[in-house]
């Protein structure tokens, strides 16, 4: 299932009242930028989405969380994980990159959030670290997975796994030729 963002975000201001005017004022973002983002014509970065819910105000995973949804769901099909699309996490630079991030559950709902990764030969999440307010832990499937950790940097294979606190710089970058594939873990849910 893939995740409309400039539709959710919409339907989000206009829940509350606010106008595009009146939602970038808030944010500290041009009126442009919102307007564009709806119209699903630029993808922001995690910081910029984050200013941008801050205004509303709301969570990121209570952005991402299924509004349709009516009860608690146990199980999911491989068909049935949510998308996210990648430049919205990790920027641009990522969005080129062959990276598929797919969602367990309905992050509003939960304290947790899981994510089956997928890094084709060469896929990065972007030269320049990100952060995040949360805990991230994985464990890799199969191929291998640069991680970069503040200063730390390892090489990780099948059966191999990390855990750090995310507020912490880090990149993963594929530097294999094999898809790399990764189950990772974050509290509380930030995207």
């Amino acid at each position: 299932m893939d995740f409309d963002i400039g539709r959710r975000l919409r339907e989000v201001r206009e829940a509350r009242g606010l106008s595009q005017r009146q939602l970038a004022s808030r944010s500290g973002v041009t009126n442009g930028m919102i307007s564009m983002l709806e119209q699903n014509r630029t993808s922001p970065s995690v910081s910029n989405l984050k200013k941008i819910l801050d205004g509303i105000p709301m969570a990121l995973a209570e952005f991402f969380a299924d509004p349709d949804a009516q009860h608690e769901k146990t199980f999911y099909r491989h068909d049935e994980l949510t998308a996210i699309r990648t430049s919205f996490v990790h920027g641009p630079a990522a969005a080129e990159s062959a990276l598929t991030l797919l969602q367990v559950g309905q992050p509003g709902r939960h304290t947790l959030q899981m994510l089956h990764e997928r890094y084709d030969p060469g896929a990065d999440t972007g030269p320049d670290p990100y952060r995040h307010e949360a805990e991230e832990a994985g464990i890799v499937i199969e191929g291998h997975i640069e991680i970069t950790v503040g200063e730390e940097v390892a090489i990780l294979g099948p059966g191999e796994a990390y855990i750090f606190d995310s507020r912490r710089p880090h990149r993963f970058r594929n530097p294999g030729d094999v898809p790399c594939v990764l189950i990772s873990a974050c509290t509380p849910p930030t995207f």
